[in-house]
């Protein structure tokens, strides 16, 4: 008789999805007029690992993700408005929900924002412009986003600000963190001279993956999420909790994992509604921080002083 037992399988952290609010579409793919030290998808104008999302790949989308009561949608990349169909995508992603654009503000027109200005005034639903900049001036942005993006970004920040629109500028954390009080302040007080009275200032941490894991390192083993970190914890704080990412290979758990192959979820949205496993150094990320991705304004629950995401990335206004 073998009474040997059987091993049992090891415990996931599992985060169930508990209703589908927020809906992200890789719209630029991974292709990007910038090559960025620290993007975490390895973004530049030679990566195109993923393609853009056309205006007749998202209409159907739209349609399915009203009847699942999305709440907000998101548009990221590589660079969006490389793609020739942005500005009709989120004139008419405005008929369905509040939508944010992330970008880099460096190739946009002004017949773009005058469209997108009138789309929005005749909408129920907000459009926000989420762009990035990695320093309050060249010496601090151009080492990490390349050579003149400081000036080309902040000219888009001024036409965005010009149109009427408040752009969040995102930052990634590149500094040390007793420096964050100096960094925040000089980005507001650089700001404000170049006409944005009230300035949105979003700071984010490193994700060491990508472009970045060369630059300085990947994820330590140790920084994984077990079961037992999870039991606790709100899990509002993570993005797979409550949205998920279409991408035109498929529907991906999040922006941060599109490039893992474990993270596709299925074809289309019905399929990607179960519960997935944080076991990735991204997932640690996000449960250190909390509010990664999506907009504090949007109804992002911040972490409370003290919670495992305390040191949540903020908003300044």
């Amino acid at each position: 008789m073998n009474d040997r037992r059987e091993e049992q399988a090891p415990q996931l952290p599992l985060v169930p999805l508990a209703h589908l609010d927020q809906l992200w579409f890789q719209v630029g793919g991974t292709l990007c007029n910038l090559e960025c030290r620290h993007c975490f998808i390895s973004c530049s104008p030679r990566n195109r690992t993923f393609g853009f999302l056309r205006l007749q790949d998202v209409l159907p989308v739209l349609e399915e993700a009203a009847a699942l009561g999305v709440k907000e949608f998101y548009y990221t990349g590589g660079e969006p408005f490389l793609n020739p169909d942005m500005v009709p995508i989120l004139e008419h992603t405005l008929r369905y929900g509040p939508a944010t654009v992330l970008t880099n503000a460096t190739v946009l027109r002004q017949q773009w924002l005058d469209r997108l200005a009138r789309a929005e005034q005749d909408s129920l639903y907000s459009l926000e412009f989420r762009v990035s900049l990695d320093g309050f001036s060249p010496e601090t942005n151009d080492p990490i986003r390349g050579p003149g993006t400081f000036q080309r970004t902040m000219r888009g920040v001024e036409q965005l600000v010009q149109a009427g629109f408040l752009p969040i500028i995102t930052a990634t954390r590149t500094w040390p963190l007793q420096q964050e009080a100096e960094v925040v302040g000089r980005f507001v007080e650089m700001l404000k001279q170049r006409g944005y009275l009230r300035p949105r200032l979003k700071i984010l941490p490193t994700i060491h993956l990508g472009a970045e894991a060369r630059r300085t390192r990947g994820y330590l083993p140790g920084e994984r999420i077990t079961p037992d970190m999870l039991a606790h914890y709100d899990l509002n704080h993570l993005l797979c909790h409550r949205g998920r990412i279409v991408t035109d290979r498929g529907v991906y758990v999040c922006p941060l994992l599109i490039e893992t192959p474990e993270a596709r979820l299925g074809q289309r949205l019905q399929e990607a509604l179960g519960p997935f496993a944080v076991t990735h150094g991204a997932c640690y990320t996000c449960y250190q921080h909390g509010a990664i991705c999506s907009n504090p304004s949007g109804g992002e629950m911040l972490p409370s002083a003290g919670s495992p995401a305390s040191q949540s990335p903020s908003e300044q206004i």
